[in-house]
């Protein structure tokens, strides 16, 4: 586990979703504000606005290797996409679930069908695996990073 880990866990209990929780955790390396970092990953939760699609975590992993690592010559997108896809193979074998997808690492069989957020109380924190979704995310990330220092 690492600070990051321990800084995205936390951040889902303070009501932020996956990807939120996990970019906040990493605001100060991207060069943002933590309101930044929460803005601009602010639609990715709910695995695309509720749609119950790509997992916010993993949204939250692309989106702070994107910040850190990515690039606007469009010859190294070849490179960037094999790290993203190396890091979804290692998303999916840490969280015990073997996927990427909200809808399944929740347990649905569809999505809700509705864009209102659940409201966050103790009862949504025991039955949701995702602050821990969270950790591993950013637990990945923080491993990323150390082993390819910038």
């Amino acid at each position: 586990m690492s600070i990051y880990g321990d800084r995205a866990y936390a951040a889902f209990f303070k009501g932020y979703n996956c990807c939120q929780s996990v970019a906040v955790a990493f605001a100060e390396e991207m060069g943002m504000t933590e309101k930044q970092a929460l803005q601009i990953s602010a639609g990715f939760g709910g695995g695309f606005g509720r749609m119950r699609e790509v997992c916010g975590a993993f949204s939250g992993i692309t989106l702070v290797l994107g910040a850190l690592y990515g690039s606007d010559d469009p010859a190294k997108k070849t490179a960037l996409y094999t790290d993203v896809q190396a890091l979804a193979a290692e998303y999916k074998a840490r969280n015990g679930r073997g996927s990427m997808i909200c809808k399944e690492l929740l347990g649905l069989k569809e999505p809700e069908g509705s864009p209102v957020a659940s409201p966050r109380n103790p009862e949504y924190y025991k039955k949701r695996p995702c602050p821990e979704l969270c950790r591993i995310a950013a637990d990945i990330m923080a491993e990323y990073i150390a082993a390819h220092p910038k």
